[in-house]
């Protein structure tokens, strides 16, 4: 099954203020294994970037304004979308903005039973603890030292990887639980807590002396040299 870990940078928060997208990355997973293809523009907003926003992605309008805008990157953004799933961390948001943006040019929007919102996914397998990405990346020893300002491309790869720990995760879950339904696993306290006697092999004394004879050949023995 191919799904597309997705991620956005913005003008600011809101598009209903008149908010753009200003970069857009999307990594191919394939049966829960990232396979190298990926999709990755900026646009250019035609406004200011949020001092804040700038400060968050390091995106300013005067770079930015070289690019082509959306209504000239939709068509092949979509097309590497397809009609598969959509991986995206607090999938509102960016849902609501490349709907915004597709509606603005007549194309109709991403329909919300495409998308997995990997942030939903976290708070309901790790009630009471951080979900954001970064959280999660620390969870899983994914590696996201390069990431020292957010960018569309590479959230979208730390995206990817989470989804696959967290994905795996619950399909060991899965697993277990239908193993133990069908009563390969006995959960019972009298089965866990089975305990079974060492048994004891004495040597005899021939084997002890081939045992001493093997010492003897071990050139400076670790054992000779503690004192």
């Amino acid at each position: 099954m191919r799904e597309l870990a997705l991620d956005t940078e913005t003008t600011g928060l809101s598009f209903i203020d008149g908010d753009k997208i200003i970069e857009i990355g999307c990594v191919e997973i394939v049966d829960k294994k990232i396979t190298g293809p990926t999709f990755h523009t900026y646009v250019n907003p035609q406004r200011e970037v949020s001092s804040a926003a700038a400060e968050i992605s390091g995106l300013t309008y005067s770079f930015l304004k070289q690019f082509k805008p959306f209504p000239e990157v939709c068509q092949e953004f979509l097309e590497f979308v397809a009609d598969d799933k959509l991986v995206i961390h607090n999938a509102p948001f960016d849902i609501g903005f490349l709907n915004n943006e597709l509606s603005l040019i007549g194309i109709s929007p991403l329909q919300n039973n495409r998308v997995v919102d990997t942030l939903v996914m976290a708070k309901e397998k790790y009630p009471g603890s951080p979900s954001t990405l970064d959280a999660l990346c620390r969870r899983f020893s994914i590696n996201s030292t390069l990431r020292t300002k957010h960018g569309a491309l590479i959230d979208a790869e730390l995206l990817a990887a989470v989804y696959i720990n967290m994905s795996v995760e619950l399909l060991q879950k899965g697993l277990f639980d239908t193993a133990r339904d069908n009563g390969f696993i006995n959960n019972s306290a009298d089965e866990s807590m089975k305990i079974i006697e060492p048994r004891h092999f004495e040597l005899d004394e021939t084997e002890l002396a081939a045992r001493y004879e093997l010492l003897k050949k071990i050139k400076n023995p670790i054992w000779d040299r503690i004192k």
